[in-house]
């Protein structure tokens, strides 16, 4: 097409060539990703390498509530009675409540040397005070001390936990947007690097802390890493598979990877018994990432996307050796001189994606989704604790339905689709939890809330490959960032969530199931992706959404809604 111009108003050739011309490029790449092999050794090695990335995301997400965990058992420190047996201190100091448990926060206004003479409990209308000398724990349930312990965040400093966990996510969101803009900017590598690197120094600091400034900020910066810290190698990796294998791959990944590693996580805490060596296990091994730029190659579609064109045929290179396959001459010819006709969009910002109508509102549905699966699973993350059953074995359980979950998500998610995987994994979701609120609490509860968990690991799963297929290439990583960052907004909220149960024991639960049908609503609104090739620019992401949406495609003759003024605008400054 050289130098000659597209007259954008030349009738119905003119619209053909807007719809054709953003595709060529998209063509070409899959073409040349076709000619490396169909999952060959090298996308092969490039899952396996997902490994350390899907269990370095379970330290930096899950390791705080290990470190701060308080044991069910605690009440008040009297000096006086130290000599005595646990359970005889506990008998004189803590009186009973109406519930009949003993009080966790109160003690007796008594003379307690008349007490250690006559081993008798103040008399039960004695007046009571708030505990003066700290607090004693039972470490029954919960066999080690925690930060939570030693500091003794607990009564009117309990919602000191929820409160680091929230800033936590404030963490998320910085990094979300940092490490985000870094894997447009300047690549899935340096920013895969920078976001492990982050979450080490964080949990390594944490060990140092004495209060709670010091433990907040430390918290902050591991909330960086989470969860660029796997979601940049995750986007990395399905840039260079298949749309038949992306499932798979996707699944899998977080099935064995992530699914595993949350599943032994509670044990690893429970057999090491010492949150500052727990810290130690899970925060060195983050920073091995420093030997990623040498084994990880950089996305072929983001060099590209960048005019990065040599750098891009030198990965090409790497894969012909490794799978031992070869792309034809004229084939490569031909993309190296499409990608130096710079046609792609690779300046253009993130906000762009706001100037088409059908990516806004895909952008939004997708925020509206990823947030609501976001804040339901983490919910139910939390709740573990919450049913009188032991902690480590719920947590488990709890978190070994991911890989059930994900491995049934391989060969039922692109035989049903998306949008009705994902709708129908978050109604089932909801109704185990609606069911779960006419339960007694204990073990029935528990399992119907473990069902609820097993729908919405597989929602959850779904709309975060759902993403990566609906955001054209130059605004995947930043596009993924941005609705990532929104959800860990609203997920500050699910600690105090879950600390409402304090209000009402069942609202928890109605707040997420409530939450999971209006996310099910909202994902009805976005377009089937299933076998569809990965978009390369926004007319490509335009065409999916308009084409594959319940709304239906545009009759044929007709301006689509996908030849947006930002389309026309890149033709005539490219073309």
């Amino acid at each position: 097409m050289g130098g000659e111009k597209i007259n954008l108003d030349n009738g119905n050739d003119t619209t053909e060539k807007l719809n054709q011309a953003p595709e060529e490029d998209h063509i070409i790449i899959d073409k040349v990703l076709f000619h490396l092999g169909h999952m060959g050794l090298y996308q092969k090695l490039l899952f396996i390498g997902m490994f350390p990335f899907g269990c370095y995301m379970t330290f930096v997400y899950l390791v705080q509530i290990f470190i701060t965990v308080t044991p069910n058992n605690h009440w008040c420190r009297i000096p006086e009675l130290a000599n005595l047996s646990m359970e005889l201190r506990r008998n004189l100091s803590a009186p009973i409540t109406a519930s009949g448990d003993f009080d966790r926060c109160m003690t007796f206004d008594a003379n307690w040397t008349q007490v250690l003479q006559t081993l008798q409990p103040p008399p039960p209308d004695s007046p009571l005070v708030p505990c003066r000398n700290g607090w004693e724990f039972e470490l029954s349930d919960i066999p080690y001390h925690t930060v939570s312990t030693e500091r003794e965040w607990v009564c009117d400093r309990a919602s000191y936990v929820p409160l680091a966990q929230s800033l936590y996510f404030v963490g998320s969101v910085v990094g979300g947007l940092l490490f985000g803009w870094m894997a447009d900017r300047f690549g899935r590598v340096p920013a895969l690097v920078g976001s492990n690197l982050i979450g080490g120094i964080g949990g390594v600091a944490t060990i140092f802390t004495t209060g709670l400034a010091d433990f907040i900020f430390c918290r902050f910066l591991v909330g960086m890493a989470y969860d660029n810290c796997f979601m940049i190698m995750y986007i990395l990796v399905l840039e260079y598979v298949d749309p038949e294998d992306r499932t798979m791959v996707a699944s899998l990944s977080l099935a064995l990877f992530y699914g595993t590693s949350v599943t032994l996580l509670p044990w690893i805490a429970y057999f090491i018994a010492d949150w500052r060596i727990l810290l130690w296990v899970t925060s060195l091994p983050l920073f091995l990432v420093l030997v990623a730029p040498w084994l990880i190659p950089e996305s072929t579609r983001w060099l590209v996307s960048r005019g990065k064109v040599n750098d891009a045929i030198k990965v090409l290179r790497r894969f012909e050796r490794v799978n031992n396959v070869k792309i034809p001459n004229e084939l490569m010819a031909e993309f190296i001189i499409t990608s130096n006709n710079k046609r792609l969009e690779e300046r253009q910002s993130f906000l762009n994606v706001f100037k088409s109508g059908p990516l806004r509102l895909a952008t939004v549905c997708l925020l509206v989704a990823y947030t609501g699966c976001n804040m339901v699973f983490d919910g139910l993350v939390r709740l573990s604790g919450s049913f009188g059953l032991d902690f480590f074995l719920t947590f488990s359980l709890n978190s070994g339905t991911e890989i059930p979950a994900l491995i049934l998500l391989v060969f039922i998610l692109d035989r049903w689709g998306r949008r009705n995987l994902t709708c129908g994994s978050l109604m089932m979701s909801g109704l185990f939890l609606v069911i779960a609120m006419f339960v007694q609490k204990g073990i029935g509860q528990a399992a119907l809330v473990i069902f609820s968990r097993f729908f919405i690991n597989m929602a959850i799963t779904t709309v975060t490959q759902w993403n990566t297929e609906i955001f054209p290439t130059p605004f995947r990583a930043s596009g993924s960032a941005v609705l990532h960052l929104c959800a860990f907004f609203a997920t500050m909220l699910t600690p105090f969530i879950v600390y409402s149960e304090r209000v009402w024991g069942l609202l928890p639960l109605l707040i997420f199931a409530a939450i999971v049908v209006v996310t099910a609503g909202v994902s009805l609104s976005l377009p089937e992706t299933k076998g569809l090739q990965l978009p390369q620019s926004v007319a490509d992401g335009e065409k999916i959404i308009v084409e594959h949406s319940l709304c239906g495609k545009p009759e044929d003759g007709e301006e689509g809604p996908y030849q947006t003024d930002v389309t026309k605008r890149h033709l005539n400054d490219n073309v």
